[in-house]
């Protein structure tokens, strides 16, 4: 097989730059280990920056977002017996979008511009001839050459490890979410970022009728643990059922799961003829809500610089494409750790006043505020 550029990844970051490439006139074919069925159901992140939501505007993917999707205008900081709430739309004229992952995968596919093969194994790749081969799901071994590689496939896929003499960050966290998804009515009507001596806890939500929340537990702990009654309970400590008569409905619960909580950068994102994007090149704990909203903003920057190249013999923005990468990487990052470190207890009495110390100051300080704000609704891409 034959075409333009290569893409390692069939999840929103893989599937949107073929989206990306197909409209500036580059040819692409994505190459995916997992069924199409299964990519479609994953359960990811839930919010889409402002910058996000404009650039799948921009190239037709915003309709069902549009119509779908929750526009919140900021977030809830809370700690026991205060709850304020940071106006994105004040204080930066930035709003966030509440549209799942599982959505924005089911608009990639409807909207598919490239061929892509589901299940293939033995994938191999070759940086420096630009050339992919594997095992597609009939059991043939296929070569796929290409100008380029885009390695678009998380962090367990082999692009990362194509890298050779790659320099990595890496940051595990000492507790992990455990989270749930229940079919009840969100109880607010944005999200709630809570800071309780028991540990973090987070109400997000999926739709009117799909809530989404999040304990801080031990690394390790077992979903199974913990019962409906025992989930309900602490959230309902945490979270603060009863203050200034908020109250927290539980409902059903559909889906339990423990996400360890760690932060990971790789560069540089590029080798030979090989580009990382998304996961495969960084990981950022969820409490920032930016892993979705890098993978766009890193396939935004590669789509723009393999259309120079290969449209008009421009390699600026090819070599340029991991250094600018990663300077809104590395921002994120920091985000990403500020966020999760002042909401998450450690049981040190000294850090919880550190803590609670900053809150106050976040949420009474137009300058903290704003800061936070500034960032949770996202910078520009390319900046």
């Amino acid at each position: 097989m034959r075409t333009q550029v290569a893409i390692v990844g069939a999840g929103p970051a893989g599937l949107l730059l073929a989206h990306l490439l197909a409209q500036g006139g580059v040819s692409s074919v994505v190459v995916e280990t997992r069924s199409e069925e299964y990519v479609a159901a994953r359960i990811r992140a839930g919010i889409l920056e402002h910058s996000s939501v404009e650039l799948l505007e921009s190239v037709g993917l915003g309709a069902r977002l549009r119509a779908e999707g929750d526009q919140h205008r900021g977030i809830y900081l809370q700690w026991p017996g205060e709850r304020h709430h940071l106006d994105f739309v004040d204080l930066t004229g930035r709003s966030v979008w509440v549209y799942g992952q599982t959505e924005l995968q089911k608009d990639l596919i409807a909207a598919r511009t490239a061929p892509v093969h589901y299940e293939v194994s033995d994938v191999v790749l070759d940086p420096a001839a630009a050339r992919v081969a594997f095992i597609d799901k009939s059991g043939h071994k296929r070569i796929l050459q290409a100008d380029f590689i885009a390695g678009c496939d998380g962090s367990f896929g082999p692009s990362r490890n194509a890298v050779p003499a790659a320099q990595k960050f890496e940051k595990v966290y000492p507790y992990s979410w455990f989270g749930i998804l229940a079919d009840v009515a969100p109880s607010t009507d944005e999200l709630i970022y809570a800071w309780h001596p028991n540990g973090f806890a987070l109400h997000s939500m999926r739709s009117e009728t799909v809530s989404r929340l999040y304990l801080q537990v031990p690394n390790g702990t077992d979903p199974a643990s913990w019962s409906d009654d025992r989930i309900w309970s602490e959230l309902s400590t945490r979270l603060g059922h009863g203050q200034n008569g908020w109250k927290l409905n539980p409902g059903p619960i559909t889906d339990k799961s423990v996400l360890p909580m760690r932060s990971y950068v790789q560069t540089p994102m590029r080798h030979d003829r090989l580009f990382l994007a998304g996961d495969a090149a960084h990981i950022v704990p969820p409490t920032g809500a930016k892993g979705l909203n890098l993978a766009i903003a890193d396939v935004a920057l590669l789509g723009k610089a393999l259309i120079a190249s290969l449209t008009e013999r421009d390699d600026t923005l090819l070599d340029r494409y991991s250094g600018d990468a990663q300077r809104r990487v590395w921002r994120c990052t920091h985000f990403s750790w500020w966020m999760t470190t002042m909401l998450h207890t450690s049981g040190d009495p000294f850090e919880a006043e550190l803590q609670l110390s900053q809150l106050r100051w976040v949420a009474g300080s137009r300058a903290g505020a704003t800061g936070l704000a500034e960032n949770y609704a996202g910078l520009p891409i390319g900046y």
